[in-house]
């Protein structure tokens, strides 16, 4: 693009009455030429409850204070004294620096939690609160060991990791605070065991069921207790020894689970970093961060695999899927691991299969995942004026610029910002101007640009919370560029040549893409005859259009870049029937003269003989390769579990019965609904009507 495109929008009139706040905002609105995106700002020092417990009623946003009892007075328990096994430590330790290893390994062995302190054949007429107090006496050691952490160098360092290999969240409270203060002891006299010890406590992220920490003679402890536990020794390691905050930053992001994980690894995982962004607050840019690029992946994995999947292997994605929710429904929380594999009887067969089985277990993942993120993020935006509201707008905004918007082919995880984008006008305008900014900052990348004008133009014409003004104006700001960009480009052009003007006709793409969903937001008045809530009722009247609405999609259809040549042939074609039935603009007979018309003769430099191309394999004949890419992000939302966040504020296509005389279809005035197991998602230029499925 031109860099003389770079400033025009501030000659628009503002979006919004909420323009006034957003010039004082890190989100700044479209008519600013160069708004700052809003620096990542972590919140107050959050804190969980002072009593040890996490009350899931209190927000998490209020200012507490951790508090341990630093003091237990724990001089004995069960059989056995402090001193006693005090002496007994310092005696296992003295024998193992002689190289007298048997005291030395049954105190391992004891501190691993794996020893049973009891009989199971005692005797019947025995004291019956003998094993009780034996199993208890776990405690003893841990608070008789944290006297001995300055001794416990590399050299005990088998013993250590005894200790960090203790299952401690199946067992009592008292338990659980004595070893959470070993710990925090072991890393201020012993900072090279940091990232142990950071590790021992990720690893229970990804544990989901109870009896993943069941300790054999301790009652049951749910799934909320062992994260409460298991949080509140994090938040108190972070309390007292803040360089754990960078350890633990590389920790989360090493520990991710695999993409080939369960799902409900996954949720888990995600789960658990959702509450540690809670109180970590020097981690909570990166813990989202981390979050947004491995869903990414996923994503994007998964909207490559539906890509390479035949209609029968797509048909058994959504047969699996439906035989995997029902299986769910029926199980509750159980893992649903599908036997669809079962039935493959030869090795192509047990490949597809395979296939199949990760095609469906990704678009599990995703689905959950997103469930989550919507599930979190909705509390905050209950008031859409609020700071906190704000806030999490900019996290958002932030999170889209720098990894969403880069990503090729993402298709769900923008929806994020598409949902709460649209609880105000605001945050309407704010992202508006967002991607505005990055389409006509000519310092950005050219991919970069066009992203953002697809994103743009999806969002406006998606949207179905984005008023009708602000379409007016998005309008008008684009029709702005274009003609600048007309102005620049006419000077040297020959003829249509995606590569050197695909800015143009990325632009040009964009408008008639909002032309084509959002037409009666552009209308300024109509005969008395029409009926503003009846479509049909608008074909072939004398519409009058809003102010430089029909003449800036002329002047750039009708110049010598010829986009209509270029841009995606579905697209064309529906704006092409449009226009004409709402008396418009007549284009069919420019798209036959372009039937005509060869692209390969205006491609420049190294293309121009064509010598290239047939060394790089290339149809000469084939000029798909040659069109504008029809990316349009926000095509329609498929996950079964989560769609429903995204349906209210979602504009689906519409047919306008009448519009085509040539389809015995047009009686429908409302587009098809995709069933849930439809999970092979076409883009926004597979389907019969060229916009929609």
């Amino acid at each position: 693009m031109p860099a003389a495109t770079a400033t025009t929008t501030s000659t628009v009139a503002p979006l919004s009455r909420h323009a006034a706040k957003l010039a004082q905002a890190p989100l700044k609105p479209i008519l600013k030429s160069s708004p700052a995106l809003g620096k990542r700002k972590a919140p107050d020092h959050e804190t969980l409850p002072t009593d040890g417990s996490m009350d899931g009623s209190q927000s998490p946003r209020k200012r507490q204070r951790v508090e341990f009892d630093m003091n237990l007075e724990i001089h004995e328990v069960g059989t056995r004294s402090v001193d006693e096994v005090k002496k007994e430590i310092a005696d296992a330790l003295d024998g193992h620096a002689r190289g007298d290893d048997e005291e030395y390994d049954i105190l391992k062995e004891t501190l691993s939690g794996k020893q049973r302190f009891y009989d199971e054949d005692d005797d019947e007429d025995a004291d019956l609160t003998l094993p009780e107090k034996r199993r208890q006496e776990l405690k003893v050691y841990m608070v008789a060991l944290a006297s001995f952490v300055p001794h416990l160098g590399r050299s005990a360092s088998g013993l250590v990791k005894s200790v960090l290999q203790c299952q401690w969240l199946g067992r009592d409270d008292q338990f659980a605070k004595v070893y959470t203060q070993f710990l925090a002891a072991l890393v201020s006299a012993q900072g090279s065991y940091l990232e142990q010890v950071t590790l021992s406590l990720v690893d229970n992220f990804v544990e989901s069921r109870p009896s993943a920490w069941a300790v054999p003679g301790f009652p049951p402890v749910t799934k909320e207790r062992m994260q409460e536990r298991m949080h509140l020794a994090l938040q108190y390691l972070l309390q007292v020894f803040p360089a754990a905050n960078a350890v633990l930053g590389s920790v989360i992001t090493k520990k991710f689970p695999f993409h080939d994980e369960s799902t409900r690894t996954h949720l888990a995982y995600v789960d658990n970093l959702l509450r540690l962004r809670q109180y970590a607050t020097k981690l909570r840019t990166d813990i989202m961060d981390l979050i947004v690029n491995r869903l990414l992946q996923i994503d994007v994995q998964m909207q490559t695999d539906l890509d390479d999947l035949d209609d029968d292997m797509g048909a058994m994605v959504a047969l699996a899927l439906q035989n995997s929710q029902a299986a769910a429904a029926l199980q509750g929380d159980d893992d649903d691991e599908s036997d669809i594999e079962s039935t493959a009887s030869d090795e192509e067969e047990e490949d597809e299969f395979a296939k199949v089985k990760a095609v469906k277990d990704n678009i599990e993942k995703m689905d959950a995942i997103m469930d989550s993120l919507f599930a979190v993020n909705s509390p905050l935006f209950s008031d859409p004026e609020s700071d906190q509201a704000h806030e999490a707008f900019v996290e958002l905004i932030n999170e889209f610029s720098h990894i969403i918007l880069p990503t090729y082919k993402s298709r769900h995880t923008q929806f994020l910002i598409f949902h709460f984008a649209q609880k105000s006008e605001y945050m309407v305008d704010a992202f508006c101007g967002t991607c505005i900014n990055i389409a006509f900052e000519s310092q950005r990348p050219l991919v970069l640009r066009q992203a953002a004008c697809a994103y743009l133009a999806s969002f406006v014409a998606r949207g179905a919370q984005v008023p009708g003004h602000v379409v007016r104006t998005i309008f008008t700001v684009l029709g702005h560029h274009l003609d600048q960009m007309r102005t620049v480009y006419e000077v040297t052009c020959r003829g249509p040549d995606v590569r050197r003007y695909s800015a143009f006709y990325s632009l040009t793409q964009a408008l008639m893409y909002i032309f084509c969903f959002r037409w009666q937001d552009l209308v300024h008045s109509v005969p008395d005859d029409v009926d503003r809530e009846d479509p049909s009722s608008y074909l072939d009247q004398d519409i009058e259009w809003e102010a430089d609405v029909k003449d800036v999609l002329r002047r750039n259809i009708y110049s010598k870049l010829n986009p209509l040549k270029v841009c995606s042939p579905a697209i064309v074609e529906q704006f092409a029937l449009l226009a004409h039935r709402f008396r418009f603009m007549y284009v069919y007979p420019l798209i036959e003269a372009n039937k005509r018309l060869r692209l390969s003769q205006f491609v420049s430099t190294a293309y121009a003989n064509g010598g290239a191309l047939r060394e790089s394999g290339l149809d000469l004949s084939d000029e798909s390769w040659q069109q504008l890419d029809s990316f349009f992000p926000f095509d329609p939302y498929q996950l079964p579990t989560s769609k429903h966040w995204v349906e209210p504020d979602y504009l689906q296509w519409k047919s306008i019965p009448g519009l085509n005389p040539d389809d015995s279809d047009d009686s429908e005035d409302e587009e098809e609904v995709v069933n849930e197991e439809d999970v092979e998602e076409d883009t926004a230029t597979d389907d019969e009507v060229g916009l929609d499925d």
